[in-house]
């Protein structure tokens, strides 16, 4: 949603992950409405060396960058007393948490070249509602499971988003999160076939998000409009979490 937007709107895009047939096939649907180049790399930012692999890889193909938006995610769902260390807590830290912090300070050389403080670099981190809804058993997990380790990965993004804001302000370097609520995606397919209806039910906009939602918010971030706003956590869940807050 938010690379769509970016090639629409002219910037040269270069999107990343672990499995090059999806990437290959993002691409090609970017192109239907790019205005500049769309390029992908093949990576797992699961770890230090993978984020550090990625990097070496983008610096090999451009001297600068002006936007990085860190989007990599996973969770996990399990029962509250059998809930798996490695799977459930070290994967999802290691994805949601470290390589934020990895990608950005890998890559803050090239952020910084040429920034200015009325024109800075962006730093756009994915965090969740889920960052402040303690609720981890839901639709979007299976009856008796848990994302027990998700919020608190999402939690530490907006902490560590702050940090991040204080560190690079002075290069000219922004950071902010966006926290979004339900948007369709791979890791909601499994809660849209569970309860898709329910889910809706429970938007007092009467819809989900949209890729135009996510897209336009981003864009906002990375454009002149925000150049003097950091260190924000932006939510952008209709107003759903003022409903379930009613409802408790």
């Amino acid at each position: 949603m938010i690379a769509t937007g970016f090639a629409r709107n002219g910037a040269t895009v270069y999107i990343a992950a672990r499995k090059e047939s999806q990437l290959k096939e993002a691409v090609e649907d970017m192109k239907k409405v790019a205005t500049a180049g769309v390029h992908y790399l093949v990576a797992n930012v699961g770890s230090k060396g993978g984020c550090e692999a990625l990097i070496s890889e983008f610096k090999k193909c451009e001297s600068n960058l002006h936007v990085l938006v860190n989007n990599s995610g996973v969770t996990w769902g399990a029962p509250f007393l059998d809930f798996p260390e490695e799977k459930g807590w070290d994967n999802v830290f290691n994805v949601n948490v470290k390589s934020i912090f990895y990608m950005t300070s890998g890559l803050s050389d090239y952020l910084s070249q040429g920034s200015t403080s009325t024109d800075p670099a962006r730093v756009i981190n994915i965090s969740s509602t889920a960052a402040v809804d303690p609720n981890s058993e839901g639709l979007l997990s299976d009856q008796g499971n848990g994302t027990w380790s998700y919020q608190p990965s999402k939690a530490a993004v907006n902490h560590l988003t702050s940090q991040l804001a204080v560190k690079l302000a002075p290069s000219f370097i922004t950071v902010n999160a966006i926290l979004p609520g339900v948007f369709p995606s791979k890791m909601t397919a499994f809660g849209f076939r569970k309860s898709g209806d329910k889910m809706v039910q429970g938007q007092p906009m009467g819809r989900l998000g949209s890729p135009a939602d996510m897209a336009g918010l981003a864009l906002f971030l990375a454009s002149p409009a925000s150049a003097h706003i950091t260190g924000q956590h932006i939510i952008t869940d209709g107003g759903a979490r003022f409903v379930k807050t009613a409802k408790l």
